[in-house]
């Protein structure tokens, strides 16, 4: 393993989920969110945010084997719209109809999903143009980009340290990333509300687009020809991608870095995880703006 990495892998997904259309094997996983979560139970209702605003959609539930024309629009109006479904089993799906009744107040649920449960994003998302457009009033004109990164709770002190320097905002891709519900809320102490995050289908693309509108891209990593941290200063407005905490970034993405950044480590002990490397590596750009 690497000794001057930028992160190691230890933190896990406290809440997995599966990656896009059709992972009945990890739905378990994907369903032990808290009881907070905004759930949406119902064919109509959820046909209906399909169809005016899946950005509101993080992940819906379909019952296995369920081969009705709605629940056959369901599933084609999530691949038209990169939102990720799953095939869960009845009693999956009556388990979670009766936390969407509680978060509502009532004591007895009614079993109404019809075959089909939403659970909708906890944050308002933003275009990208948004995000790269917020740089230039920041005070530190530096965007986070997320490289699948998968423990919420890394997520949300990320965005509590980039919110507390001066930062302008995230980039996560819409798939095989942390889901920003109560966790990565409570992780984030408010951030999450106050910083634009847009979520981009494809995040080399996104990268590309950031470049062409005159921002530096830089990674965290420890290849070959990375850069000690503490001698190279970052140009900006930049964006700064932190990867996955085992795989660090997909090799596609890393291509787009004009810069990898390493943090040279005074031991050797693999103890910086995701959040605390990106911490150092905001700090630093703090420290280095100019004015």
């Amino acid at each position: 393993m690497c000794r001057e990495a930028a992160y190691t892998k230890k933190d896990r997904d406290l809440f997995p989920v599966p990656p896009c259309n059709n992972a009945p094997n990890h739905a378990g996983d994907a369903m032990n969110q808290p009881s907070e979560t905004p759930l949406l139970p119902g064919m109509k209702p959820v046909l209906e945010l399909l169809r005016t605003d899946p950005q509101r959609i993080d992940l819906v539930f379909c019952k296995k084997g369920l081969r009705t024309r709605d629940a056959q629009d369901v599933q084609q109006l999530c691949r038209q719209s990169g939102v990720r479904f799953s095939l869960v089993d009845q009693a999956a799906l009556d388990r979670l109809c009766r936390e969407a009744a509680q978060q509502n107040g009532s004591e007895a649920a009614p079993l109404n999903h019809q075959g089909v449960v939403a659970r909708l994003t906890a944050t308002d998302f933003r275009d990208l143009a948004d995000v790269l457009r917020a740089a230039s009033e920041a005070p530190l004109p530096l965007v986070v980009a997320l490289d699948q990164v998968q423990d919420p709770g890394n997520v949300g002190t990320l965005c509590r340290t980039l919110y507390a320097l001066g930062g302008a905002g995230v980039i996560l891709p819409r798939h095989n990333s942390a889901y920003l519900g109560p966790a990565a809320h409570r992780a984030a102490a408010g951030a999450l509300e106050r910083l634009p995050v847009a979520r981009v289908t494809n995040l080399a693309h996104a990268l590309d687009e950031a470049e062409e509108a005159g921002f530096s891209i830089y990674g965290a990593g420890c290849g070959p020809g990375a850069a000690d941290a503490f001698e190279h200063a970052m140009q900006l407005p930049a964006v700064l991608v932190l990867g996955n905490e085992d795989k660090g970034l997909r090799p596609g993405v890393a291509k787009r870095c004009g810069r990898m950044l390493r943090i040279p480590l005074a031991r050797r002990f693999d103890s910086l995880n995701v959040a605390q490397a990106g911490a150092i590596l905001l700090g630093l750009a703090a420290m280095r703006r100019p004015g």
